[in-house]
């Protein structure tokens, strides 16, 4: 029992001993680390520096920098684990978690997909940090661009986190890729206002608001002759053409059209249908060798009135004749 006891005592001090020895390497790999943390983080604001004034370059210099940043920690990382253990190197951790070429390939797969496409997004610039974007169905403006998502934040305050495959391989619409942007609107009048009236009443209303640029001017266009109104779209130019600003001149536009158009006595109709009942049965429903819903105009053979009253007396008599029967 004693000899295994000091068995055991030999094997800690042995440990002790050796953690002891191994002390002032670690302290040392722990500063090694430390340095290379804080040049990494330092090579990532000088490029990030360099690329600031360069439009072009500024969103690539993001990633560069995140990469610069994350290679050379990790090249400190090698370096302490070299101090700490002198026998150590890079192929051993390899060999240590037992991963092979084939599986490293298959198990990044996805994130080196991700990383490429966000490089090409960062070189090419479809959208830049800031832009407003519309992808399937989510639109907001976009906050970050990293190696393998892109983050955006949508105009009621959530965030969407896209990969940076699915961005590259599908279309995305870019509302604030230009400086200018056109708001378009249907406006429907009755069939009896006159349409030219009408149009120049919108145009009208549509300068008078500031959001409206002039150059582009605005414009007026008969779009549909709809089933209960004349549809007339309204087209006006806003800058800048971010969400805000869009709704604000939307705001603006419609309110100044619907009063402009009420105070100039142009109606604005609500759906209405409109049942024509062909078989007329009052002798004051005129003429019907005229043109009329539904029957056809000129000679020809035309129905002849029925008398209302001669049609009740019928079914009165056959009420009768039905209880008669019934009574037999």
């Amino acid at each position: 029992m004693r000899a295994e006891i000091s068995a055991v005592w030999d094997k800690i001090q042995s440990m002790i001993n050796d953690f002891i020895v191994l002390l002032p390497n670690m302290v040392l790999a722990l500063i090694v680390f430390a340095i290379f943390f804080f040049v990494g983080r330092e090579i990532k604001r000088v490029v990030r520096r360099v690329t600031r004034n360069h439009r072009q370059a500024r969103n690539l210099g993001l990633v560069l920098g995140r990469l610069a940043q994350g290679i050379t920690v990790l090249v400190g990382l090698f370096v302490a684990l070299s101090i700490v253990i002198p026998t150590f190197r890079a192929g051993d951790l390899v060999q240590l978690l037992g991963i092979s070429g084939v599986a490293i390939g298959f198990a990044f797969r996805d994130i080196l997909q991700n990383f490429l496409a966000g490089i090409l997004i960062l070189l090419t610039e479809p959208f830049r940090i800031n832009d407003q974007i519309v992808f399937k169905n989510f639109e907001g403006t976009v906050e970050n661009i990293e190696t393998r998502a892109t983050t955006i934040k949508t105009y009621d305050g959530r965030r969407i986190v896209i990969p940076n495959a699915e961005l590259f391989t599908n279309s995305v619409t870019v509302n604030t890729a230009f400086d200018k942007r056109r708001l378009e609107y249907d406006v429907g009048i009755g069939y009896g206002d006159d349409i030219d009236r009408a149009k120049q009443l919108m145009l009208e209303a549509m300068h008078s608001v500031e959001q409206v640029l002039k150059d582009p001017a605005p414009d007026v266009l008969v779009m549909d002759l709809a089933e209960s109104t004349v549809n007339i779209r309204a087209r006006w130019w806003v800058n800048p053409p971010r969400w805000a600003d869009a709704l604000d001149s939307r705001d603006k536009v419609l309110s100044a059209i619907k009063k402009k158009l009420m105070a100039n006595g142009i109606d604005l109709p609500f759906p209405t249908q409109q049942i024509l009942f062909h078989d007329q049965t009052e002798e004051t429903d005129g003429d019907r060798s005229l043109q009329r819903e539904g029957w056809p105009a000129g000679a020809g053979k035309v129905p002849k009135p029925r008398s209302i009253g001669g049609s009740l007396r019928k079914l009165i008599e056959l009420r009768n004749q039905q209880n008669d029967n019934g009574q037999s």
